[in-house]
């Protein structure tokens, strides 16, 4: 199996999701640190304009977005599954739900003054202003959640999964470990950090049970690359063929097209490139990068948008 370096950071929630997934399937893998607000340089040569954290690179194959990574996961190593037969829809149901509505009433509950205050313990004041100005330029069009709202979606919530985890299961789909565990897990493992905030979290029993069985999964095992030779790496590499595969037109546009990948929620940085792989749940484009070299960088089909270069 080709090396798989995950580009991250240590409080990254969705990098959690993602070195979750890992070691649940045993996979080796390595660590690339990168920085938690721009400038991003090496991310930037790597991918052409999308700065979300994390990423995955495979050669000069660059992932974006959770769930895709996922899906990629999973062909590299099926066994064990995220998405167990019995299950598979509902799964991918929750998953979305969680990465989506449960995330972002996690993000402004943690980001209340006794949250905040956990999470910049120890940094100076500067940095943690540069990260809070870096984050709300980032979402700015994304309408903010109030902190007494986000407070009551997260009761909710809590509730809800509390309720799931009624019958004594050890997961919330049942028996087997499915990709919503892992897609629930982040914004709650983000909030468990956040000092007095997380208190929340302690009247759900059986949910804070299923949270020890999701940390004691750990990260597998993993060495560590400078960013700047995961930069080199891909230079050095090229990108899987694609040429054999099969090419689904949904935009009236055809395989070569120059066109714009471009997330729909936030961080709407596009991508430019020739458009070179079109399937039901991914797109990737083809750009040539001084530092990077040819790359190709792949995005899943929900939550993007794809326009043709004028």
């Amino acid at each position: 199996m080709s090396r798989l370096l995950l580009h991250h950071y240590p409080r990254s929630p969705f990098s959690e999701k993602v070195r979750a997934i890992l070691g649940f399937k045993g996979l080796q893998w390595t660590s690339v640190f990168i920085p938690p607000i721009m400038p991003k340089p090496d991310v930037i040569a790597l991918t052409g304009g999308y700065r979300k954290t994390p990423l995955l690179q495979i050669g000069a194959d660059i992932y974006c977005d959770t769930a895709l990574i996922a899906d990629v996961l999973e062909r590299l190593a099926p066994t064990p599954t995220l998405y167990p037969v019995e299950s598979t829809g509902l799964a991918r149901t929750q998953a979305q739900w969680a990465d989506s509505a449960l995330f972002w009433a996690a993000i402004p509950y943690t980001f209340q003054p006794a949250g905040l205050k956990a999470m910049f313990e120890g940094l100076p004041p500067e940095q943690a202003k540069a990260f809070l100005a870096d984050r709300a330029a980032f979402r700015a069009n994304v309408p903010p959640m109030a902190i007494a709202e986000a407070t009551g979606a997260m009761r909710l919530y809590l509730e809800q999964l509390e309720a799931q985890l009624g019958d004594g299961r050890h997961w919330l789909l049942g028996v087997s470990t499915s990709i919503a565990d892992f897609s629930v897990y982040h914004p709650l493992w983000f909030i468990r950090r956040a000092g007095a905030a997380a208190s929340i979290l302690d009247s759900h029993p059986r949910l804070m049970a299923w949270m020890e069985r999701m940390q004691a999964i750990g990260h597998g095992t993993y060495d560590k690359m400078e960013s700047g030779e995961a930069v080199a790496l891909a230079a050095s590499s090229k990108p899987r063929p694609t040429d054999g595969e099969a090419f689904l037109d949904l935009h009236g546009l055809s395989r070569g097209a120059r066109v714009t990948v471009a997330p729909t929620d936030y961080g709407l940085d596009p991508v430019e490139g020739e458009l070179v792989l079109s399937r039901p749940n991914e797109v990737a484009v083809r750009r040539v990068d001084a530092r990077a070299g040819e790359v190709v960088v792949h995005f899943p089909r929900l939550g993007f948008q794809v326009r043709k270069v004028e």
